[in-house]
């Protein structure tokens, strides 16, 4: 006895599943990989401008040091340490521990934290010590 067939997804996806924080680590994962990416570009455009000469270079850091250039930065700050916070939490997953709701959703909130309260820390002491600005 065989019913109508119905229509499923092929795989799960957003409009299935119920949002939860270990899906939304995964999401922000994903992007902060794709933001380093960009990073790396502009680190690129960086040596590139230093070994174009004497003019090159300060016209490169006065892009990053406008507003819209900073914001970038602290982006990619953001970025560098919520992608090695959730790294470690994976490499943990990995050796099977924290799998547990709980203790992934209070990891998650860990990673994030620790992404913010880092970024701070790092642009306060750039700011503090002679840095853009």
């Amino acid at each position: 006895m065989t019913g109508p067939v119905r229509d499923r997804p092929m795989s799960p996806h957003l409009q299935v599943w119920r949002w939860h924080l270990t899906m939304l680590t995964s999401i922000l994962h994903r992007a902060t990989g794709m933001a380093l990416y960009a990073g790396a570009f502009l680190v690129a455009g960086w040596a590139l401008a230093l070994g174009a000469g004497p003019d090159a270079y300060p016209a490169y850091m006065d892009i990053l040091a406008s507003p819209l250039g900073r914001l970038v930065l602290v982006g990619l700050t953001l970025s560098l340490f919520y992608h090695l916070a959730n790294g470690v939490r994976h490499l943990f997953w990995d050796a099977g521990i924290g799998l547990s709701v709980t203790t992934s959703t209070q990891s998650g909130i860990l990673a994030m934290a620790f992404s913010v309260v880092a970024t701070i820390i790092v642009w306060a002491i750039g700011l503090g010590h002679g840095g853009p600005q």
